[in-house]
């Protein structure tokens, strides 16, 4: 992902996008919806073929293009799938089809191709690995601390399983990769190009102040925490224990981004604010 072309690169973010929106649409009937699966899938593919083959022509990701091409296909979701939903023999099912659908496409295509953008952008390929770390490091931690010393529930109706001292061992893990990242930036961003994992085009990090990136990497990883939550709300809502059985021992696909969904933004924004900082 850190060097991959621009097609490559969409084509993954885009596959992991419509598996998890798959997920999203089955869950939808534990609520009584009857989700409209065809037209959810085709707008979430042509959003990614756009930015597969569209760069080329012009360039859609920037950071000012990315955001007003993604501002647009969140505005139309509503009306393309509320104007669909009319067709239905069922007029008492349109609505909440429609609103799911709208729903997964913010939800999880923007995210999922926030991640593509950010690969575009200055420094981008070493934002998107600190990114990954971080959240990777979060959800380990938290497991490996929260399963064998976890007292004290988080949220016992919505995550049995959650513990404080998970979540106290996952911002811990995720502020030291922040710390270590930006400490060690520019030979961790030279060992990378030497690696041929990133171009010169990618950019050298140098060492940041260290508050900045403290706050930072507390927010995200609150933020992916935040994710993992609202996804076991989802789940608990649909009476379902996993999203899907994709990845055998590990539940769905949906599971697995659940955190990247929530985080990824987070630093997209800090990092366009950056990017578009005169």
């Amino acid at each position: 992902m850190l060097r991959a072309p621009v097609a490559v690169l969409a084509a993954f973010s885009g596959a992991i996008a419509l598996m998890a929106i798959h997920e999203l649409l089955k869950l939808s009937e534990g609520y009584g919806i009857r989700p409209m699966r065809a037209p959810t899938y085709i707008y979430a593919v042509v959003f990614f073929l756009i930015l597969a083959v569209h760069p080329g022509k012009t360039d859609l990701l920037s950071t000012g293009s990315f955001s007003y091409f993604g501002v647009c296909a969140a505005v139309l979701a509503p009306f393309l799938f509320l104007s669909l939903a009319m067709r239905g023999s069922e007029l008492r099912s349109g609505f909440p089809a429609a609103m799911v659908s709208a729903f997964a496409f913010v939800y999880i295509a923007l995210p999922m191709a926030s991640l593509v953008q950010l690969r575009e952008q200055w420094r981008g390929a070493f934002l998107l690995l600190y990114l990954l770390l971080l959240v990777w490091a979060g959800d380990i931690f938290a497991y490996f601390i929260g399963k064998p010393l976890g007292r004290h529930r988080m949220s016992p109706r919505i995550s049995p399983k959650k513990s404080w001292e998970g979540a106290i061992a996952s911002l811990v893990a995720s502020l030291g990769i922040g710390i270590l990242m930006f400490r060690y930036a520019q030979p961790i961003s030279t060992a990378l190009m030497d690696a041929h994992l990133i171009d010169q085009r990618h950019g050298i990090f140098t060492q940041e102040a260290l508050e900045p990136i403290v706050v930072l990497s507390i927010i995200l990883n609150i933020a992916a925490q935040l994710g993992d939550l609202v996804e076991s709300l989802i789940k608990r809502g649909a009476g379902v224990k996993d999203s899907g059985a994709i990845l055998p021992g590990h539940g769905g696909m949906f599971d697995r981004i659940d955190a990247l969904l929530f985080a990824a933004p987070v630093l997209w924004t800090w990092a366009a604010w950056h990017t578009m900082m005169p």
